[in-house]
């Protein structure tokens, strides 16, 4: 599957997971990549709008630098797709269209469920509904997200398409992102000063940060040395417990704000001994896949996509129960216990690498393309 394609990148919120993996794409694909963005702000917004504004300017990035019309759109779930397709110069509506799943509106966790807006999880199933193919980035994302999708047709009083679950099952693919970061070679274990913990995910309330802060808290009570590195993105608000920890772990804390220059990102990680989730929400974890091609040791819940994510034989070494273990592992690490051989951590970071790392993964994706593509003109 040599062939080059001209693929036409829609990202309609462009940052964090979303921009890495579009930057990911447009840097490491043989094809030829035409990327058109959105700023990453008012989700809502860019889910009820982003299809009247990529389609008013269609002709423009559909046959971007004189390249001919794109043979693939790639989309992602913030962008109708069936909205997009009818609002398409005419020539042009039968390109075919795949949706990347990063998240999905029926799944993703919200404060109160009786708030949720089924509109938005709607548009999430018309637009597979409407797309030629549909990506998720793990496993785990695709079954949740059908079984959500369930679960909503099930409200409807009457008239329920219940055919279009199996419609979205036979075009759904997993084609995890490809992760854009160089391996580090780490010793087992934390050097002779204390151990640093990481967290690197974004400062909002589905990464669930009071478990991870309470063990830490829990840690500096019992008079445990730590250092503690906080990378993930900001946003203009976040949950308290950031600006309360900052008082409370001052002594601890070696770095504390999103660093947007990339190396910086890359070199901060790998200071970090051991990278930690309390997430309530992960579809798969750019930033812990990171963490760990930069060396440092994770330490995840059991649940949503991280069992997908580690070898099956370092599952037990790797991931716990429940929050209320987070403590006593953390502990034992301290402690110089529970580290991975360094046998167990070569391991872990070559199959990381050999499935999400960019030399492989961008590879898949670009084959996948051509499949689509191929696919359709028959």
């Amino acid at each position: 599957m040599s062939k080059t394609l001209h693929v036409a990148v829609l990202e309609p919120y462009y940052g964090g997971s979303h921009a890495a993996f579009v930057d990911a794409v447009k840097l490491h694909s043989r094809h030829r990549i035409t990327l058109v963005t959105m700023p990453a702000r008012k989700w809502k917004w860019r889910m009820r709008g982003a299809a009247i504004w990529f389609a008013k300017d269609a002709n423009d990035w559909l046959r971007k630098n004189d390249r001919g019309p794109a043979d693939v759109i790639l989309a992602n779930d913030m962008l109708s797709i069936a909205d997009l397709r009818a609002l398409l110069p005419a020539d042009y509506r039968n390109i075919p269209i795949i949706c990347y799943f990063h998240e999905n509106q029926l799944t993703y966790p919200i404060p109160d469920e009786q708030e949720r807006d089924y509109q938005y999880g709607m548009t999430n199933i018309t637009s597979c509904l409407a797309a030629d193919a549909v990506w998720f980035n793990s496993r785990f994302h695709l079954e949740s997200f059908l079984a959500a999708a369930e679960e909503l047709l099930d409200k409807m009083p009457d008239y329920v398409p219940r055919e279009a679950l199996q419609e979205i099952r036979s075009k759904a693919d997993v084609l995890p992102p490809p992760v854009d970061a160089g391996r580090t070679r780490r010793e087992a274990g934390p050097p002779n000063q204390p151990m640093t913990i990481l967290w690197c995910h974004r400062w909002e309330y589905d990464k669930n940060p009071e478990p991870f802060f309470n063990a830490l808290i829990h840690l500096d009570e019992e008079g445990y040395a730590f250092h503690l590195v906080m990378v993930g993105e900001q946003f203009r608000t976040a949950p308290s417990v950031f600006a309360n920890v900052r008082n409370r772990l001052q002594s601890h804390i070696v770095h504390a704000g999103f660093l947007p220059e990339r190396a910086a990102y890359l070199s901060m990680l790998s200071r970090c001994d051991v990278v930690v989730s309390t997430a309530i929400q992960e579809n798969f974890g750019i930033a812990v896949v990171e963490a760990i091609l930069a060396g440092c040791q994770p330490l995840l819940p059991s649940r949503m996509v991280y069992p997908e994510l580690i070898p099956a034989k370092l599952l037990g070494a790797c991931l716990y129960p429940y929050d209320a273990d987070l403590y006593e592992h953390l502990r034992a690490l301290i402690d110089g216990h529970a580290w991975l051989s360094p046998a167990a951590a070569d391991e872990l970071q070559s199959t990381i690498e050999s499935e999400y790392g960019v030399s492989n993964a961008s590879p898949r994706l670009d084959d996948g393309l051509a499949t689509v593509v191929d696919r359709c003109s028959q």
